[in-house]
């Protein structure tokens, strides 16, 4: 709902109080949708991309997608779409700067909807994702849960904030938190390895069917829809940059489910994937061989309730 043009900028060193230099500078499409899309075409998986886009950068934003390989619906709007800075140092230093986005009107909130959808019979997963742009109201992942639902469609749900509230509440079939999400969400702070698993706990009784919450380098707690909790845990790693591990987290759980994994299975995938994109420069997502590469090392354990 709320699309981007990424920036990746990759600097010497970043320190505060002192000047950086730019080593490089890349353009790509971005928003979680977006990668999450990237990431289910490389394993292989038929995916489509709905998506608003207006303005000059929406029209370059059309133009970098021609090369992504899978397709892509857009309801035009008329507000520029946003950009987003990330910036990362040699070392993996990270800062994310991200705009809020452009104002929608209520036309084209029903557009976007309409195109939604139009295309919920003929799907086997709704996954909705990333922040919701102004004018857009807080309920609108929400509705689609339920209307989706109604047609038989899982959804996977990838937000934040009121969105993330209320789209729990209307019961998807995943959600997938990060850690931050999820102490904004339960407005608790998550330190110890109990306390995350009471989290994933409390999200599950909020609604979601299953609870997939991501916890970096921690790797991730699962509740399933039986109640069972589940921890898998990565390998170490050098992790080069991990912004974006936990779209391809998100988007490996979905590809896992879709392949016919069970829920711990999948969850393993899922912190795989991430845990093999954090390997990665930059805005970049891991293949499916590198994926692969992880997974058998992803310790994955039950936790008795």
């Amino acid at each position: 709902m709320n699309p981007a043009i990424d920036r990746t900028i990759l600097v010497d060193r970043l320190a505060f109080d002192d000047r950086a230099y730019i080593l490089s500078s890349k353009d790509s499409p971005g928003g979680r949708g977006i990668n999450a899309s990237c990431v289910i075409h490389s394993f292989g998986a038929p995916t489509l991309a709905i998506l608003p886009a207006g303005g000059g950068r929406g029209t370059r934003f059309e133009q970098f997608l021609d090369d992504c390989g899978f397709p892509v619906t857009t309801v035009p709007i008329s507000n520029d779409i946003r950009l987003n800075l990330t910036v990362t140092d040699r070392h993996g230093l990270t800062i994310k700067l991200n705009e809020v986005g452009p104002r929608l009107d209520p036309m084209e909130v029903a557009a976007i909807e309409a195109a939604i959808e139009a295309r919920l019979g003929e799907t086997s997963w709704l996954m909705l994702c990333g922040s919701l742009p102004p004018g857009v109201p807080s309920s609108f992942y929400a509705h689609l849960i339920e209307r989706a639902r109604s047609r038989g469609v899982p959804t996977l749900l990838d937000t934040d904030g009121d969105a993330l509230a209320q789209g729990i509440e209307a019961g998807p079939t995943i959600v997938t938190p990060n850690k931050q999400e999820a102490e904004r969400l339960l407005n608790s702070v998550l330190l110890t390895r109990s306390q995350s698993i009471a989290a994933a706990k409390r999200i599950h009784a909020l609604g979601a069917q299953s609870v997939v919450l991501s916890l970096g380098s921690r790797g991730a707690m699962g509740v399933d829809h039986n109640d069972g909790v589940w921890e898998a845990i990565p390998p170490r790693i050098d992790a080069i940059s991990p912004i974006g591990a936990g779209d391809a987290m998100a988007a490996a759980v979905l590809w896992a489910h879709g392949n016919g994994s069970d829920f711990s299975e999948a969850l393993r995938w899922g912190v795989a994937a991430g845990t093999a994109s954090a390997q990665l420069p930059g805005m970049s997502f891991a293949t499916l061989e590198q994926t692969r590469a992880i997974h058998n090392d992803v310790e994955l354990r039950p936790i008795n309730a």
